[in-house]
Parts: C-alpha cells; structure tokens; sequence
C-alpha cells in the first residue's frame, strides 16, 4: 500500500512539474507578443506619419517626384510588412520581412530628408519641423521597444532550449520566435529629421 502512495505522489508531482512547464512556456510567449504589440503600435504611429510628411513637403518638393513616390512606396510596403507580423509575431518569415521592410523604410526617408535640406522654405515650415519632431520621437520609441521585445524572445527561446523545458515545448509545438533584428548598418542609428 506504502508503494501505492508513493506511486502517485510521483505522479502527481510529475503532472505538476509538466504543467509548471507549460505554463511558463505559455506566459513568455505571451510576453514576447505583448512586446510585439508595443513595436506594432510605434511602427503605425510611425507609418501614419509619413503620409503627413509627405503632403506637407510636396508644395516644396514638387519636381522630386519619384522621391516622395518612394517614400510612399516603402511606407505601404512597411505597412503591409506590420500588418502580417502583427497578425502572428511568432512567425518568422513575417517578422524577417518586417524588419526589411524597415530598413527600406528607413533608406528612402534618409534620402528623403537629405533632399529636403536643400529647400531652407521646407526647413523652415512649422508643420514640417513639428511633423519631423514627432517622427524622431516615434524611432527612438520604436528603438526602446524594439530591445524590449528582444528581450522576451530571448527568454522564451532560453526556455525553449534548456533542458528540461525543452522536452515540454517539443511535445507541444513551441516553435522559437524570431527577433527584430536590424540588418542594415546604415538602420543602426535612428533616421536624421533635423531641419
């Protein structure tokens, strides 16, 4: 009787110890997520911006068409690349597609403010000079966050991997997360908007 008893201690505290498992598994990624949703709102605060920026510089930019056209171009491409990360951080393939769209983003906005500095009437306008405060603000706030959701990929890709928790997210399909990781050196830096 005494083996008994001690038969279903042992497994009672092995359901224990498996649950404990998967509740931590479920509780970082859901941490991870949470933090791809704080990127996901900058990223459309950044994203609603641009069209602004744009409108706004046109009358002084008007014969640098294909300028402002990339500009958009890119900004509807980062979007869609937000969209689809948003709907399942934990999808590699979007969160990779994510982070190129960015950088692209990123490559045609520095360009775009690098034309800009020619115009001193651009330099000078209130709505652009407010406009490009608000958006410096949003990358140092994509940054911020960008580290934060790192951070929680990290501690659920440890947990995916270390033994024991290992053998808990292989039996239930806990794939690792992917970070949003910069690619391009020149996207390092956040984007110069000083007028």
């Amino acid at each position: 009787m005494g083996w008994l008893i001690g038969l279903l201690l042992f497994v009672g505290a092995l359901i224990a110890w498996f649950a404990s498992m998967y509740n931590g598994l479920v509780n970082l990624r859901n941490r991870f997520k949470n933090a791809f949703a704080q990127i996901d709102v900058q990223l459309k605060r950044r994203h609603d911006l641009i069209p602004n920026l744009v409108e706004t510089a046109k009358a002084f930019l008007a014969h640098e068409r294909d300028t402002l056209e990339a500009v958009i171009a890119a900004r509807n491409s980062a979007e869609g690349a937000r969209e689809r990360a948003a709907a399942d951080p934990g999808d590699a393939q979007a969160m990779k597609s994510l982070s190129r769209a960015e950088v692209g983003l990123s490559g045609v906005l520095g360009r775009f403010f690098a034309l800009s500095e020619a115009y001193p009437d651009l330099k000078s306008n209130q709505n652009m000079m407010q406009l490009s405060e608000e958006l410096s603000s949003t990358e140092n706030k994509i940054a911020f966050a960008r580290q934060a959701y790192n951070d929680a990929v990290m501690r659920y890709n440890n947990k995916c991997e270390m033994v024991p928790s290992n053998i808990v997210a292989g039996m239930f399909g806990f794939q690792r997360a992917e970070f949003f990781e910069v690619e391009d050196e020149a996207q390092r830096e956040p984007v110069k908007v000083q007028f």
